[in-house]
């Protein structure tokens, strides 16, 4: 079985402070995809390079202390791909790329930071046109290789992906437009939510995101921001699923997903 997490650490700092190293020796995932690191790499010289024994691989952003992402694996990847090729959005750090390549097999372990639209206007705009360029950057990578896409990617699919979604369908993370985008990615674009093929039915139980205001996390008042999106071939293997929220590394929750790749 490769057991494979995805966490927004709404910083690297901050997240180890609160447990994160330890939860990681006891979990023993084979790879964690990470995001909203906020560092760079002098940050991470010394410190951070390896977590629990994983060895870890990172996109930066430009911008100190804002956004990027990385992956820890315990297995050497054979290729180590930062940005996907937009410099807009490859400045802030948003897309790392493991290959694991062997003579029967091209696959890929994807971490990646969709921009948040919610700090108003021209983020949302941001937003829409990474949406635009990352759609066929995904249909040209599904169509050379098998991948597994990890991340927070600040979409909340449908009602049931969110506590009071009535009142958020003109917030960022609930728009029309932006659920339209995942319903293409899912059908026209054919990668698998992988989270909703185990738990296709889930509601209070699926969410990775609580604000910070007001007590969201302690009512439970939460979103379901953080995904896995594989490929079909790949998505088939997955076994079971488990949203870990028994310590809070960040706003965020890990969401581990264990698959039975073949070797």
């Amino acid at each position: 079985m490769f057991k494979l997490t995805s966490l927004n650490l709404n910083g690297i700092r901050s997240a180890s402070t609160k447990g994160l190293e330890s939860w990681l020796a006891a979990h023993r995932p084979d790879c964690i995809c990470v995001q909203e690191v906020k560092a760079q790499a002098p940050d991470v010289a010394g410190r951070f390079e390896t977590l629990a024994g994983l060895q870890g691989h990172f996109h930066f952003a430009q911008k100190k202390g804002y956004s990027g992402t990385g992956i820890y694996t315990r297995q050497a990847p054979t290729e180590v791909i930062t940005g996907f090729g937009n410099p807009e959005f490859d400045a802030e750090g948003r897309y790392t790329e493991l290959r694991f390549d062997t003579p029967s097999r091209r696959f890929s372990i994807i971490s990646a930071y969709f921009p948040s639209g919610s700090s108003g206007p021209e983020r949302q705009e941001a937003k829409f046109r990474f949406l635009d360029a990352f759609f066929p950057h995904l249909m040209a990578l599904k169509a050379q290789r098998e991948f597994i896409l990890c991340g927070d990617v600040n979409i909340a699919h449908q009602e049931k992906d969110l506590k009071n979604w009535r009142s958020n369908q003109k917030n960022s993370g609930f728009l029309p437009e932006e659920r339209a985008w995942m319903t293409r990615l899912l059908t026209e674009g054919g990668l698998v939510d992988v989270y909703r093929r185990l738990q296709p039915d889930t509601t209070d139980t699926c969410y990775t995101w609580w604000s910070n205001r007001g007590q969201a996390y302690a009512n439970n008042v939460g979103w379901r921001l953080d995904y896995h999106l594989a490929t079909p071939a790949v998505a088939t293997t997955a076994r079971t699923e488990a949203i870990y929220k028994g310590e809070k590394f960040s706003d965020h929750a890990p969401i581990t997903i264990e698959y039975e790749l073949p070797r």
